[in-house]
């Protein structure tokens, strides 16, 4: 999603930025001036920004004035000298730091990571990152990449990257440390909630393809559809995957499962393409900003690929950004029941500005709402019913001695006049494919239990036109 600052905005801070620097005196030498004249310099300097007028509506002339007497006086008097445009991109990146995580300066290769990211191809270790409180923090693992083999899980603190403490000054640097060229080691600290001791783990660098749509049939009837992060093709590759779903089943769907968990969410027109293929009428999601660009709604148009089927969509913690979009306009609009555990909460969209051929500023440009109006910033979506982190644990069909009628002395025999043999109770295995998976199976269970009421009482026919291309 790209959007477009008018340029007077931008010629008129660039304008407020340079021009008190033009107008101020060449520095004095650092040994020409003793540590109390520095010390004076500077409070003349402050006293004349708090003496500067302000105009309403304007960079005040006091902010810039601080700005380039802290400029002036890094430059005379820190301990190593500092390249100009290392001082300023510094202070870029720092103004960006004060707004919200989201918010950042990039250069040519953070944006093409950027790129890379939203395209599905990489090389790391397929984690989403982001910075809380001067950590960084993991949003969501990716699947079948070397962090989720390795047990990195949603809400992992990463405190040393290769023996390198990750604090506050260089979490800009933090994610070009975990990429590198492919088949390269890098050893990671992760500090999990919970415990008091990190957890070292070491991992192998890949080339990251992410198919950001698998699927599969769990029981005849039953489909699992897993979306992993929303690239510039997830909604034609679900489409796809749905059909084909479809043609092996032999008949329509009776239901099917949307695994949203540990999602970090991706492109926003992806999870609106996603929505509107589940969905055949009502709102998606609506933007709002301070700037006009940043104002949209989006609806649904008609036709369901899933031709009304019951749905229930899974969410975790580290369901985020446009995967909360996906969850909020399914839940909203009473297409699809919710299960699992609250959502991340991020519900802002970023802008990526370019400023020249090699630079962009990814900037937080507005806020998202569900169609219910409700922003889910901070709060996250709370499914319609709640999961606990469990595990299921496979039984190995063991058999168990029980009693009942026919073990008891005397017993009428059954219709026909058969008289059974007691016989060992043996347990069926947990599910394949998922037999540790305690969600999917409560997920699977509610969409069982859907599709019976829905057999009992059939939807009543609709004439909906033509379905989506």
């Amino acid at each position: 999603m790209y959007l477009r600052f008018p340029a007077f905005l931008l010629i008129l801070v660039s304008a407020l930025m340079f021009a008190p620097a033009t107008q101020a005196a060449d520095p004095p030498v650092v040994g020409d001036k003793p540590d109390d004249a520095l010390q004076e310099s500077a409070a003349e300097q402050a006293v004349e920004a708090r003496e500067a007028p302000t105009v309403p509506g304007q960079i005040s002339l006091d902010d810039v004035r601080k700005f380039t007497a802290v400029l002036s006086l890094v430059k005379q008097a820190y301990v190593e000298e500092v390249d100009d445009h290392a001082l300023m991109q510094a202070a870029i990146r720092g103004l960006l730091v004060g707004l919200d995580p989201h918010s950042e300066y990039l250069e040519a290769g953070e944006l093409s990571q950027l790129n890379e990211d939203t395209s599905g191809s990489y090389v790391g270790l397929g984690i989403e990152v982001t910075t809380v409180d001067g950590a960084l923090r993991v949003i969501a693992p990716i699947d079948d990449t070397p962090a989720a083999r390795a047990g990195i899980r949603s809400g992992d603190s990463i405190l040393r990257i290769d023996n390198v403490p990750i604090a506050a000054e260089n979490l800009n640097d933090a994610v070009d440390m975990l990429r590198g060229p492919v088949g390269t080691e890098v050893s990671l600290s992760i500090l999990r909630e919970g415990s008091n001791l990190p957890l070292e783990i070491k991992l192998k660098r890949e080339t990251i393809r992410v198919a950001s749509v698998r699927g599969r049939m769990l029981e005849p009837g039953y489909a699992y559809l897993r979306v992993s992060q929303f690239q510039a093709e997830t909604g034609a590759d679900l489409r796809k995957r749905i059909a084909r779903l479809r043609k092996d089943n032999g008949k329509p769907l009776n239901g099917a499962i949307l695994d949203l968990r540990s999602n970090p969410g991706g492109l926003l027109t992806s999870a609106v393409e996603v929505s509107d293929l589940l969905l055949d009428a009502g709102g998606i999601v609506t933007t709002k900003g301070r700037i006009r660009e940043a104002e949209m709604a989006f609806r649904a148009t008609p036709g369901d690929a899933l031709e009304g089927a019951p749905l229930v969509v899974l969410i975790d913690n580290g369901s985020a950004s446009a995967a909360e979009i996906v969850a909020g306009a399914l839940k909203d609009n009473h297409r699809a029941l919710l299960m699992g555990r609250r959502s991340f909460g991020k519900g802002s969209v970023q802008t990526v500005l370019s400023l020249d051929d090699e630079n962009a500023l990814k900037l937080t440009t507005a806020r998202y709402y569900t169609p219910s109006g409700v922003s889910i910033q901070a709060s996250g979506i709370q499914p319609d019913i709640v999961l606990a982190d469990l595990a299921l644990s496979e039984n190995e069909g063991q058999a168990l001695s029980g009693i009942s009628e026919r073990d008891l002395r005397n017993h009428l025999k059954g219709e026909g006049g058969v008289d059974d043999e007691p016989a060992p109770v043996v347990l069926s295995p947990v599910r394949s494919g998922a037999p540790s998976d305690y969600a999917l199976s409560e997920a699977l269970n509610a969409l069982k239990a859907m599709a019976l009421q829905r057999r009992q009482n059939p939807p009543a026919a609709t004439s909906t036109g033509q379905g989506k291309g």
